[in-house]
C-alpha cells in the first residue's frame, strides 16, 4: 500500500541559512513531497532540493530575489493560507512567523517545525535591533499586534509541534500555550571534520552575520580589552561598525565559504559566541572541528554546548557588564584543557542522519492512522 501523500510548507526561500537545511533534511524523508512557499529564489534552494517539487505562490510575481521581501511581509499570511495544499494527507511546516497558517481539510494533521515564534510579533523589545528606522518599527510594531491572535491559534491547530531547542520550547509554551518535542536542526559533520594536519593558532575566532543579535561587537570590545587575537568572519549591515572598532590584532575578514571557515574553526583556539540564539548551529560546527566554545549562557547553546567538556559558558551578569564578562573569560580559556576526541563525538550527535530519526520519531503520532511510519530513511 502507497504511504500517506506529503506536503512540506516553507517560510521562505529568499536566503540559504539553516532553516533551508532543516527542509533539505525533511525531503529526504519524505522525497516525494511536494514544497510549498510563497517565495521563492532558486539560489536559495540547498543542493538536495535541486530536482524537489517546489512551489512558489501568486505573491512570487511582486518578488525580486534575494532577501529583499520586507515589502511583502503584510501579504505572507494570506498567500501561505491560499497554498493548495488539497492532495496532502499529512503537512509538515517550517515555522518562523507564517507558515503554520495553512488551510487544509479538517482531518489533514498538521506537523510543525518551528525555529522560534516570532519574535518580532511577541516580544516588542526585539523590535529595537530591526532595521527600518522608527517609522519602520513602529509599523512592523502595530502589524504585529494584530498577529498574534492568528499566530497562537494556528499553533493550537496543529497535531504536533517540534521545537528546534528546549530554549525555543520554552516560548512555545509562553506565548501559544502548547508543549513541544526538541529536536534540534541538522549539523553538516560530514564536512565540518578536524584535521590532524592543522595546528591550533592562538586566536579566539567569531563566525557568523554581523547583525545586532549576534553581538559582535561584544566580541571586538572584549578582545580588545583582554588583549588576546580575533577573527572575524562574517559580512552585515554592522560589518563597517566592526571594522571601526578593531584594532591591531582583530582581523575582519568578511564573508567566507564553508571550506575557509572550516579551516578557521580547524586552526582558532576557541568560537566566541556572545549572541542569543534560537539553537545556533555554528557552535555545533566548531565543536565537530575540535574546537572549544566560549558562549554567553543563554538559549540554544544552553542544548549545544557541554560546559566544562566542549566549551565554557560565561554568565554576562548584566548588560552593562556583558564585555567585561567575555575578556574575563578570554584572558583566563585554557584550549588545553579540552580533548578533540570529546568535540567531535559530541557534534556527532547533531548529525543530518540525527535529526532525521528524531523527527520522524516527533511526527509519529501524525502517522499513526495510516499505519506507515513516518518517514522513508534515504541515503
Amino acid at each position: 500500500m502507497n504511504g500517506p501523500r506529503v506536503a512540506i510548507v516553507h517560510e521562505r526561500f529568499t536566503c540559504l541559512a539553516g532553516s533551508e537545511r532543516v527542509v533539505e533534511q525533511l525531503h529526504a524523508l519524505w522525497p516525494d513531497a511536494v514544497i510549498h512557499s510563497p517565495l521563492v529564489d532558486t539560489a536559495a534552494l540547498p543542493p538536495g532540493l535541486a530536482r524537489a517539487d517546489v512551489r512558489c505562490s501568486s505573491l512570487q510575481r511582486l518578488y525580486r530575489g534575494g532577501s529583499g521581501y520586507a515589502h511583502l511581509l503584510p501579504f505572507l499570511p494570506a498567500a501561505v493560507a491560499r497554498l493548495d495544499l488539497s492532495g496532502a494527507d499529512v503537512v509538515i511546516t517550517s515555522h518562523h512567523a507564517f507558515a503554520n497558517r495553512v488551510r487544509r481539510h479538517a482531518a489533514t494533521p498538521v506537523v510543525s517545525y518551528t525555529h522560534s515564534p516570532a519574535r518580532w510579533m511577541w516580544e516588542p523589545a526585539f523590535l529595537a535591533g530591526e532595521p527600518g528606522g522608527t517609522m519602520g518599527r513602529a509599523m512592523l510594531s502595530a502589524f504585529a499586534r494584530t498577529q498574534r491572535g492568528p499566530d497562537r491559534a494556528a499553533a493550537r491547530a496543529a497535531e504536533v509541534i517540534v521545537a528546534n531547542s528546549r530554549h525555543v520550547a520554552k516560548r512555545i509554551r509562553s506565548w501559544w500555550g502548547r508543549d513541544a518535542v526538541v529536536v534540534p536542526p541538522p549539523v553538516d559533520v560530514d564536512l565540518f571534520t578536524p584535521s590532524l594536519d592543522v595546528a591550533r593558532e592562538p586566536f579566539f575566532l567569531f563566525a557568523g552575520r554581523l547583525v545586532p543579535y549576534k553581538r559582535p561587537l561584544v566580541a571586538v570590545e572584549a578582545a580588545k580589552r583582554a588583549g588576546v587575537r580575533l577573527v572575524v568572519a562574517g559580512d552585515g549591515r554592522m560589518r563597517a561598525a566592526v571594522e571601526a572598532a578593531a584594532r591591531p590584532g582583530i582581523d575582519v575578514v568578511g564573508y567566507v565559504n564553508d571550506v575557509s571557515l572550516r579551516d578557521l574553526y580547524r586552526r582558532c583556539q576557541a568560537l566566541v559566541f556572545p549572541g542569543e540564539e534560537d539553537f545556533g548551529i555554528v557552535p555545533v560546527e566548531a565543536q565537530a572541528c575540535g574546537a572549544p566554545v566560549l558562549a554567553r549562557a543563554v538559549g540554544g547553546v544552553l542544548d549545544s554546548v557541554i560546559d566544562g567538556r566542549t566549551g565554557r559558558l560565561y554568565d554576562p551578569r548584566g548588560p552593562t557588564d556583558e564585555v567585561d564578562a567575555l575578556a574575563a573569560a578570554m584572558r583566563s580559556f585554557d584550549a588545553g584543557s579540552f580533548d578533540a576526541d570529546v568535540l567531535r563525538r559530541h557534534a556527532e550527535g547533531f548529525s543530518r542522519e540525527a535529526f532525521r530519526a528524531r523527527f520522524a520519531a516527533a511526527a509519529a503520532p501524525a502517522f499513526a492512522r495510516f499505519g506507515r511510519p513516518a518517514g522513508v530513511e534515504v541515503a
